[in-house]
């Protein structure tokens, strides 16, 4: 059974939680469009000026997320 991972991107300032929002749709266009699975897409606001949009996936496929869409860091699931 493959681990899950958590892709993360970090967005800063006091548009950050809208940028990791609209960050989710294009994280989902972008599963769809290579047909890769995933767990989860989301975004949260850490705080009033750090927000982060994440996907959840399979280790199996992270290579491919990774690669392609170059996450500021990430940590399992």
């Amino acid at each position: 059974m493959d681990r899950k991972l958590k892709l993360i991107w970090d967005f800063k300032g006091e548009e950050g939680l809208e940028t990791a929002k609209h960050h989710c749709v294009h994280l989902k266009e972008f599963a769809i469009a290579e047909n890769l699975p995933y767990h989860e897409i989301n975004s949260v606001s850490i705080h009033e000026f750090h927000s982060i949009a994440f996907v959840t996936v399979d280790e199996s496929v992270m290579k491919a997320y990774r690669d392609a869409l170059k996450p500021h860091r990430g940590e399992l699931a």
